[in-house]
């Protein structure tokens, strides 16, 4: 047995670390003195906690590493490198903000977006597995890549067929200052149950309008203007809009380069009555 001292040297960390992590269930001592509250710990728990601090060192938050120490290695290594692929893709977005930013600031009298056309298109009926969360704007590009990830994972295991990319449905304003909840799609083919936060339902068929962007345009606050694009066309023709508006991923678009066309912009329509 080792003293909270002696644990928290060999394991490189604080004694409030160590309370923090006890209270928040990550990581217990192995036996609490009742008389004096001493706590105290197994050699064995080392590896648990040098995990711990370790992730805490990539600012991993405490329920992400309860998530990765949860199960197998096996399934921690998933779980980790799901995060992982998150922090990147925020981590990319953040920078195309910047030079949004930057490129407003050097020149205040340049597009934001080049001129595009918005085109139309019929959506047959599909079956897709979902999952909903709620989310601001800094933790959008996480949940979505987290999530997306998840279901494709999953219908992967279970046998089915991933037919497209992906899209993510706003059923509400997602803003830097309130949340709202989005719907992480992926079609598939085959037949899967429901598992979890992880819904099947089918997609009903519809028309929509759209414009194309590229990965580099799709980071906020310059995707506003694709919107804004689509609102405005559809206002114009006097066409009522028939659901929420979502984003539609092409497949492997992190893997595209940056200015290539990436992502639609899409906002279902009623169609027009000759």
């Amino acid at each position: 047995m080792l003293t909270i001292s002696e644990f928290g040297r060999r394991a490189g960390l604080s004694h409030k670390a160590l309370r923090l992590y006890d209270v928040s269930g990550l990581l217990a001592p192995a036996q609490v003195d009742p008389a004096n509250g001493y706590r105290w710990y197994n050699e064995e728990q080392l590896e648990r906690a040098r995990r711990i601090s370790v992730m805490r060192q990539l600012d991993m938050p405490l329920t992400t590493i309860a998530e990765v120490l949860a199960g197998s290695d096996e399934e921690g290594l998933i779980r980790l490198d799901r995060w992982w692929a998150a922090e990147q893709a925020t981590t990319a977005a953040r920078q195309a903000t910047l030079q949004y930013l930057r490129d407003r600031l050097a020149r205040a009298e340049a597009p934001g977006l080049s001129p595009r056309p918005v085109l139309t298109r019929d959506v047959p009926a599909t079956k897709i597995a979902t999952i909903r969360a709620d989310t601001n704007q800094q933790m959008l590009v996480g949940i979505i890549v987290t999530h997306t990830s998840e279901i494709a994972s999953y219908l992967r295991s279970a046998g089915a067929t991933l037919t497209a990319g992906s899209w993510v449905v706003y059923h509400g304003a997602v803003t830097p200052e309130g949340e709202a909840t989005v719907e992480l799609c992926v079609p598939f083919e085959g037949l899967v149950d429901p598992s979890g936060a992880i819904g099947i339902r089918v997609e009903p068929a519809h028309r929509e309008a759209y414009c194309t962007i590229t990965m580099d345009e799709c980071a906020y606050p310059r995707i506003m203007l694709a919107y804004d694009l689509v609102y405005d066309w559809v206002r114009a023709e006097g066409l009522p809009e028939a659901g929420p508006v979502r984003e539609i991923y092409r497949p492997g678009c992190q893997l595209l380069p940056r200015n290539e066309p990436a992502v639609d912009i899409a906002l279902p329509i009623v169609e027009r009555k000759l």
